[in-house]
């Protein structure tokens, strides 16, 4: 499940980050500053490439200035400013001392921050990063000033926009794929208006952190894929060519996402960059039926009682449901807004009864609640669940009814036969998750 969304003070701007994973290192991801950081999990491929970072390290994320869930005043971008909103961002989230990694554009901020703070950064990692935006003498590949603005311009025309060719170049393996393109699309939108993307992209098309490469004194690794073609790899080897000591790595693969193609490549040459070992992407795994709850209506039922009647109905609520997870040997993982996020070992047969005794005692509280169940295999991140599995159970719960339970197919294929019954519900698409898939509803 994706982090807590919090806010860090710069200057008079609030700005938007993420702490997610509890490992012995702490790590900066600068993706570049088309971002909002809770859309940054809602594609199946950057979820599972985020909670792989997050096995290993503290992951800290944060929305540039003027985007996502930032503040949306911004009437200049610098460099400067962003490098002292991710100082900011380190201080609210207590991180003495990190590593960043950069992604795009996001190599711009991390060199400045490697080169003038070297006591708050311990480590750079640049993937697919430049040093300079625009063409100068002696750094000829790049886009001319003038070619950099065009195509600026052409991406503003189409802002937010679902956009295949433009899929094509960033992710070429999976071109094709709607879901991504939707996802992206989505992501611009969010992240900023066609006018605040003006301004960012006016901004950043004369950029140049070159002076800054010889000052970077912490351990660097540069990787890049030379088949991309979003960023020429003549600017991942000017950056391990111009920082001192950095070890460059070249990677197999056209896409320019890191998280698309094989991104366990890009996480293990970081995992032993920063500790010395490689865990091949061994994330603990089990065998889970995953349950989420939700109450219905809760922010008008709120309203109507006022809040101190509403908390103590749902606090008994929450008792009640603990009471019988307990009873069905059901694990709390968290609570999700006002429901829950359970799992339960082994076959399905104990969540189906847990789930149809929560239902029965919301409603003897005057609630309902809905609640959404699916069987896989879980990846456990310290008391936390990822994967594609939770993220079926996520989207099935939201499809169903009040006072209903809907199950995914493979929950209903585990017990049919069994002593529940169930409605067929036909064939749905789940966001973010490929293909349709046949939901049931479990009766009573």
């Amino acid at each position: 499940m994706a982090p807590i969304t919090r806010y860090a003070r710069s200057g008079e701007a609030s700005i938007a980050y993420q702490v997610v994973g509890d490992g012995p290192l702490d790590m900066l991801f600068l993706p570049g500053w088309i971002s909002q950081i809770e859309q940054l999990w809602e594609a199946p491929a950057n979820r599972r490439f985020l909670e792989r970072l997050a096995a290993f390290s503290r992951l800290i994320l944060f929305d540039s200035r003027g985007t996502g869930l930032s503040d949306r005043v911004l009437e200049a971008y610098s460099l400067e400013q962003e490098a002292k909103d991710a100082i900011a961002v380190l201080d609210a989230a207590r991180s003495e001392r990190t590593a960043v990694f950069t992604y795009s554009v996001g190599g711009l901020v991390g060199a400045q921050l490697a080169a003038d703070r070297p006591e708050r950064i311990g480590a750079l990692i640049m993937y697919a990063s430049t040093a300079r935006t625009s063409w100068a003498p002696d750094y000829d590949w790049a886009l001319t000033r003038e070619e950099r603005e065009q195509l600026s311009e052409r991406n503003i025309g189409t802002w937010g926009e679902v956009n295949a060719p433009a899929m094509s170049l960033f992710a070429p393996s999976m071109g094709e794929d709607s879901a991504l393109a939707g996802w992206f699309a989505r992501l611009q939108r969010l992240a900023a208006s066609p006018g605040e993307a003006r301004t960012i992209a006016k901004a950043m098309v004369d950029l140049d952190v070159r002076d800054a490469l010889p000052r970077i004194r912490v351990p660097t690794l540069v990787m890049h894929r030379p088949r991309e073609l979003v960023w020429d790899v003549r600017h991942s080897r000017y950056l391990a060519e111009h920082i001192p000591g950095a070890r460059y790595v070249e990677l197999e693969g056209a896409d320019s996402f890191p998280f698309v193609g094989d991104s366990d490549a890009i996480i293990d040459e970081i995992e032993e960059f920063l500790t010395g070992v490689r865990t091949g992407g061994e994330i603990d795994r089990a065998l889970l039926t995953v349950m989420f709850t939700d109450i219905v209506d809760a922010t008008a039922r709120a309203a109507r009682l006022g809040d101190g009647r509403w908390r103590d109905l749902l606090a008994h609520h929450d008792e009640q449901v603990r009471l019988e997870l307990a009873r069905f040997d059901g694990h709390e993982v968290k609570t999700v807004g006002d429901g829950f996020l359970a799992t339960f070992a082994g076959p399905p047969s104990r969540a189906l009864r847990c789930a149809l005794a929560i239902t029965r005692t919301a409603q003897e509280l005057g609630v309902q609640v809905r609640i959404g169940m699916h069987t896989g295999e879980c990846e456990l991140i310290g008391d936390d669940v990822g994967g594609m599995a939770v993220h079926i159970a996520s989207r099935v719960g939201g499809l169903a009814g009040p006072s209903e339970v809907l199950v995914s197919g493979t929950v209903f294929g585990t017990v049919v036969g069994g002593p529940f019954t169930f409605e067929d519900r036909g064939f749905h698409e789940l966001k973010g998750v490929p293909g349709r898939w046949p939901l049931f509803a479990l009766g009573e």
